[in-house]
């Protein structure tokens, strides 16, 4: 016999030979995972650039911010100010501007409420902004060990077809449906891993980022609410 023609168990084995053999099910949930797994990675790395971008432009607002002046002169310096208005910045602006807007026209004290409605509306935005496609990674997170599932359970059902056909279980006819089906569970898990830990990293981040937003409303509040004369019953 031509030893060229006889197929090597482990050639038959391998992973190229298995995706390439499997069947169309197998292989189109093969496609979606690494589908889900490319954008994934994608998301991670420009939520990484996003993130780490939003606490830089927070240091250097608070920096600014603290550094004193009166308020009017800092609003001019932040606003339209790209590395400055964003974040904590946007949320500053929008209350010094609804403040000075409202300020004479109502009471002092609504003028204040205003200015804090403005500032929730702007933290909000910012914080939807954050958020962006972070579903999208919970969503890979959680659907696709159970689309690698499917494709297992289609391995495992064509195992079972091949011992009917062949008539006797044998590990050549039980071997590449099986590690067939293990491919589809390896693939759902190597894109369910990284979108879950980059999932949960970023919305801690994200709870950090609000929770220091939160604050800075607080404290922009009480500067406000001492520029507002007190009313007299």
């Amino acid at each position: 016999m031509d030893p060229q023609t006889v197929t090597h168990p482990a050639a038959s084995l391998s992973v190229a030979h298995l995706v390439l053999n499997a069947s169309p099910v197998v292989q189109i949930i093969l496609v979606l995972l690494v589908i889900a797994s490319i954008a994934s990675w994608t998301i991670i790395f420009e939520k990484w650039a996003v993130f780490a971008g939003a606490f830089k432009a927070l240091t250097r607002f608070e920096k600014r911010f603290w550094s004193g002046g009166e308020m009017s002169q800092i609003y001019q310096h932040v606003s339209g100010n790209s590395n400055l208005e964003t974040g904590a910045g946007s949320i500053f602006c929008a209350g010094y501007e609804e403040f000075q807007r409202q300020r004479g026209k109502i009471r002092p004290s609504d003028a204040l409420d205003a200015a804090r409605r403005a500032m929730r509306v702007a933290q909000m935005r910012e914080v939807g902004r954050l958020e962006n496609r972070l579903a999208f990674l919970a969503s890979v997170s959680s659907v696709s060990p159970f689309v690698g599932l499917l494709g297992t359970v289609w391995g495992i059902m064509t195992a079972f077809m091949h011992i009917g056909v062949a008539g006797q279980a044998t590990l050549a006819t039980v071997a590449p449906p099986v590690a067939e089906a293990l491919i589809a569970t390896a693939a759902g898990l190597f894109a369910a891993i990284p979108a879950t830990a980059a999932y949960n990293r970023y919305i801690h981040k994200l709870d950090k980022l609000d929770a220091q937003y939160e604050v800075f409303m607080d404290e922009f509040t009480n500067i406000l609410h001492r520029q507002v004369p007190e009313t007299k019953p």
